[in-house]
């Protein structure tokens, strides 16, 4: 099993695009009103509890409302 020592070069980065990813997401459901399915508390949910890509890739593919 590899030590977490050697996994660091490939977990950083993908920490912080996870956090990025986040956060822009969070962003963009806190400063818009209208979705394509849910509402505003519904989105925040799945995408804190998704946090792991899977949540802000839900919402941007499911809940985004096209400008």
């Amino acid at each position: 099993m590899p030590d977490i020592k050697e996994m660091l070069p490939f977990l950083i980065p993908l920490i912080i695009a996870e956090i990025i990813l986040l956060t822009v997401t969070l962003r963009h459901i806190l400063t818009h009103k209208n979705y394509k399915h849910g509402n505003r508390t519904l989105w925040v949910i799945v995408a804190i509890v998704g946090m792991e890509f899977i949540g802000p890739v839900i919402y941007f593919l499911f809940g985004k409302e096209d400008s």
